[in-house]
């Protein structure tokens, strides 16, 4: 039976077949989770059972029913969610301090809690897309093959799904670079309207679907684009409706800013509060959002 206890066999002593594998590694947990999973599994003639060896020790499976494509499925099924348990925050962390190693420790742990949770979106298809990845390589892998040391499988045969976690890391920095240009830009703006005087009194604003519509204190609508300086305060992506209303404000300076939200509170509205905070209110029932809303700006 040694030869069953370190390798993946496939004997035949007259009508008896049997089916073994040998997975190695060293983490009690990940050898702990792995024996849970296994004497749980699906499937009947199934068998477990540890030895420790002079380098690893070892989670041998003997399979002696006559399914063997549902044995495969099934301990690959457990490989699977065993590795995206215990080893996606590692590589994630590998790929983070090798790739982009300049970033400071805060700023790591940042873009390791936004490649979390990318990754734990268990509904999404990139989900879905890094399973079958390695549930296709470990049932081609285990049908073919003796033994592995887990480690080394993981790090140098999944190569898809390493490059599937990579590009997820890469999502997660870009996120974090915007999110970090983002609050800049806003603590900007938030300095420039805290140290300038108040050039008007009431500004309102109809938000709508369509591009907002600025009236003064008096209920006149104002034409804003273009009419104010180079919009210096814009942000450098877009030159949309929305831009331009913002640089309005920014150049009118009023003393309050209302906001007549005839559809659900996005973005841009918070953006307006983050710079502009305890002068801008929102309303939603007033008779000018009753107006705007039985003209169906909306």
């Amino acid at each position: 039976m040694q030869n069953l206890v370190d390798n993946i066999c496939v004997s035949k002593k007259g009508d008896f077949l049997m089916k073994s594998f040998c997975i190695k590694n060293n983490n009690n947990r990940i050898l702990d989770y792995l024996l849970t999973e296994i004497n749980n599994m699906d499937l009947n003639d199934v068998y477990v059972s540890q030895n420790s060896f002079k380098l690893y020790k070892n989670v041998i499976v003997h399979y002696t029913g006559s399914n063997e494509e549902k044995f495969v499925y099934e301990l690959s099924n457990i490989l699977m969610n065993c590795i995206m348990k215990f080893y996606e925050e590692n590589i994630i962390k590998r790929v983070v301090n090798c790739d982009f190693f300049y970033f400071e420790p805060k700023e790591k742990n940042t873009i390791y809690y936004n490649c979390y949770e990318l990754l734990e979106e268990n509904n999404s298809d990139e989900f879905r897309i890094r399973k079958e990845k390695i549930f296709e390589c470990l049932v081609d892998y285990i049908s073919e093959h003796k033994f592995f040391i887990l480690d080394g499988f993981v790090n140098f045969r999944l190569f898809e799904y390493n490059s599937l976690i990579k590009e997820c890391v890469d999502t997660a920095v870009n996120k974090y670079i915007i999110d970090k240009e983002y609050k800049e830009f806003i603590e900007l703006l938030r300095s420039y309207v805290a140290s300038q005087k108040n050039k008007t009194d009431i500004i309102h604003v109809i938000y709508s679907n369509n591009d907002p519509i600025l009236m003064d204190e008096d209920k006149n609508i104002l034409i804003y684009e273009n009419q104010f300086e180079y919009p210096k305060y814009l942000s450098d992506i877009s030159f949309s409706s929305k831009d331009y209303c913002l640089n309005a404000l920014l150049n009118l300076l009023p003393k309050k800013i209302v906001v007549h939200l005839l559809v659900e509170e996005d973005e841009f509205i918070e953006t307006l509060k983050l710079i502009f905070e305890k002068r801008l209110l929102v309303c939603k029932e007033c008779s000018i959002c009753k107006t705007f809303t039985m003209l169906n700006v909306h």
